[in-house]
């Protein structure tokens, strides 16, 4: 495992700081610390002129293939990008599901026309990508997806026909990648297929969902024999469940040290008001902001462990990685309720303007979420239990 970083990998990250000094200003002040979970509502069409100012200074896809339009950055540069970028309160990325999802999984799966024809919107800062896993009846468990894809021999067209729900951004994107069932027969991750959607066109209806901050950036999507080109299908029919899986492993890659850059960003808010209104005089207090530095540590340690031992095109990770999202969602959890009582009463009076809550009060409501979406802790355990452990399978009722 690597801890420390070469003078190379520091002269780029001097490189990266630099950039962003001088381009986070201006029309883009406003934006810093603005976006991301929780807050995905705010300065839409700002943020999407960042990413094509970050295009323009060749920051967007740093991790990518140079042939593919990226940097080719070494793991180690990628980790610093990403927590330069954290570093410095650049905003949440609008093209971080393209960049971070569609893209490495085309690289790794697509075919050369594919790659032709999505990667160039992606690498400019110009397109964007909402995912279509989710349903009602398929959230942690996405092997029992119904949404079906059915090809229509006279119009050369996959047609897709169900329902995705908890869709991020869904009403900014040009694209979904979605999950549908290409044998109408088949049951769980058998006969599924991964299909690449544009957004705007007849059959497909974007519903927001209000949550508990008051804001939606979550959506349901309904598609009504929504039309998906016959060479817009990434494998082989039946073969949607290894692309989905490996475009997880994606999910679990290097951008989460940027992620623990923003935790680490919360956290230092949190000990600043604590000083600021007393509430550090409290020695329980104390202890609890100690604890959460010190496992926010512990988080960093294993991403840079499982990080050293990716390897495959694939974006396969070690065992190490399906710990992650059980310990960082619930120390984020944790994290919102000692933000609350750092506030004290305070937590409870909402602000003056046009965002009511503080940036403290939206936090904590979001994390609520955090043990959901993503696949809850309890699924989250049984795939630690039965992918890591190699223990015996939860017990599944008839299909």
């Amino acid at each position: 495992m690597k801890l420390s970083f070469s003078p190379e990998d520091e002269q780029f990250r001097q490189e990266v700081a630099s950039w962003l000094r001088e381009n986070l200003g201006g029309e883009f002040e406003k934006l810093k610390y603005r976006g991301g979970p929780g807050d995905e509502h705010t300065y839409p069409e700002e943020r999407k002129a960042w990413e094509k100012r970050l295009a323009e200074g060749g920051w967007t896809c740093v991790g990518w293939p140079v042939e593919h339009g990226g940097r080719g950055c070494s793991i180690e540069q990628q980790v610093i990008f990403f927590e330069e970028y954290a570093r410095a309160g650049a905003p949440g990325r609008m093209g971080h599901i393209g960049e971070g999802l569609t893209g490495p999984t085309l690289i790794a799966f697509g075919t050369p026309a594919q790659q032709e024809k999505y990667l160039p919107g992606i690498v400019q800062g110009t397109e964007f990508w909402c995912q279509g896993y989710s349903e009602p009846s398929a959230g942690s468990d996405l092997a029992n997806v119904k949404t079906k894809a059915r090809f229509d021999e006279a119009r050369g067209k996959w047609l897709i026909t169900g329902q995705k729900v908890w869709t991020s951004l869904a009403h900014e994107s040009e694209y979904c990648f979605v999950i549908a069932r290409t044998d109408p027969e088949s049951v769980g991750h058998r006969g599924l297929g991964f299909f690449l959607i544009k957004m705007d066109q007849p059959g497909i209806e974007v519903r927001p969902i209000v949550q508990i901050t008051g804001t939606s950036e979550f959506n349901e999507v309904f598609f009504d024999e929504a039309e998906c080109d016959a060479e817009d299908i990434v494998g082989a029919p039946g073969e949607g469940w290894k692309v989905a899986m490996g475009l997880l492993g994606f999910e679990r890659g290097v951008s989460t040290l940027g992620q623990q850059m923003l935790f680490q960003n919360e956290l230092d808010e949190i000990v600043r008001l604590a000083k600021e209104n007393g509430a550090a005089s409290d020695p329980v207090i104390r202890q609890r902001i100690a604890r959460a530095h010190a496992e926010l540590k512990i988080m960093r340690y294993n991403s840079m462990r499982m990080l050293s031992g990716q390897s495959g095109s694939d974006g396969a990770l070690q065992k190490e990685a399906l710990i992650y999202k059980l310990y960082w969602a619930t120390w984020h959890r944790n994290l919102g309720e000692l933000a609350m009582d750092v506030m004290g009463p305070e937590c409870e009076i909402l602000e003056d303007g046009p965002y009511e809550l503080g940036r403290l009060q939206s936090m904590y409501l979001f994390v609520r979420s955090d043990t959901i979406y993503g696949g809850t802790n309890q699924i989250q355990r049984n795939i630690i239990a039965e992918r890591g452990l190699g223990m015996p399978k939860e017990p599944r009722g008839a299909a």
